[in-house]
């Protein structure tokens, strides 16, 4: 495990000694990361990879995807006090551009089982204790803003076309859409808007995620790092960038059901992506393992609820 570099430090050097870890990581120069070039035939293997891990740990990620429907759905309700059945498809679109955050434990879980050690369902939290989890919250909450804007966007482009009235129902927002002017306004600057968010999302985070998981290499390297891979794979990338629309889209139906069967599939399957185009590392860092939990007694209660609190771990 990774060693604190900062106890004896005034606390504002201490600061900036970790702001500038979670952008470079623990190196002060950080090597970059050998990209390889991969083929359709890659994606293929790394579904299919990810497909075993699932068929392996299925009930636990069925149970760390389970809240993802709920959270869209809660979404749809709350977001702006404005009428739902409108953002219904911005926010089944937006999934692309949140799941990376919510696919970490599932990195993890494989990460875990390719090395052959214990991957059941409570080491998906073991991300907490990686030295990147800085980098990783700093990457995670990038993306949340990414995701609040383009539901921003989808707002003001349905207003400008229908103005802010609701509309009466499900068939009269669908008729709306389907057979006037506005409804097709809204149909090509809404998805050629939420294309440039999605292909964004994609050349960010690709491999940016899974790459913090194996190394502590910051944010800034792990999304250059990204960026590469999509450059150096332009055809390849934009194929996995299908594939993860159609299934999510797929997983959507009905009311993001199925996104606790797709999301899991995909989440392990990034990471096998990941470990083809990205060459592994040649002088991997020490595994980073949770501290070996205390006894724990009925006078510790409540404290229990809230391990990272404790001050003996």
């Amino acid at each position: 495990m990774a060693q604190d570099t900062t106890r004896g430090l005034t606390p504002g050097l201490a600061q900036d000694l970790a702001q500038a870890r979670i952008l470079v990581g623990a190196s002060a120069e950080p090597a970059a990361p050998v990209v390889r070039r991969i083929a359709p035939a890659d994606l293929l293997e790394a579904l299919r990879l990810g497909w075993h891990d699932f068929k392996a740990m299925p009930t636990h990620a069925v149970f760390l995807c389970a809240i993802y429907p709920l959270v869209g759905i809660g979404l749809a309700g709350l977001t702006l006090g404005f009428a739902i059945i409108p953002l219904l498809f911005p926010l089944a679109a937006g999934f692309a551009l949140i799941g990376p955050i919510a696919a970490v434990g599932l990195y993890e879980l494989s990460r875990r089982r390719e090395a052959g050690v214990d991957s059941s369902a409570g080491h998906a939290l073991d991300v907490i204790h990686s030295p990147s989890i800085g980098a990783i919250v700093a990457l995670g909450v990038l993306l949340l803003i990414m995701f609040t804007v383009w539901i921003a966007i989808a707002r003001a482009v349905y207003i400008e076309n229908f103005g802010y009235a609701a509309p009466a129902s499900v068939g009269q927002f669908l008729h709306d859409v389907l057979t006037t002017r506005a409804g097709w306004n809204l149909i090509v600057w809404g998805n050629g808007i939420g294309f440039v968010f999605a292909v964004a999302t994609l050349t960010m985070s690709v491999v940016s995620f899974p790459l913090l998981l194996d190394r502590d290499v910051g944010a800034s390297v792990a999304l250059l790092t990204s960026v590469r891979v999509v450059a150096a794979n332009p055809l390849t990338m934009a194929l996995w960038g299908l594939i993860v629309a159609a299934l999510l889209a797929i997983g959507s139906l009905p009311l993001f059901v199925g996104l606790a069967v797709a999301m899991p599939v995909l989440g392990h399957a990034t990471w096998h992506l990941y470990r083809k185009a990205v060459e592994p590392d040649p002088n991997p860092h020490e595994d980073y393992h949770p501290q070996p939990k205390a006894p724990r007694y009925a006078a510790d209660f409540p404290a229990v609820l809230w391990p990272w609190f404790r001050q003996d771990r």
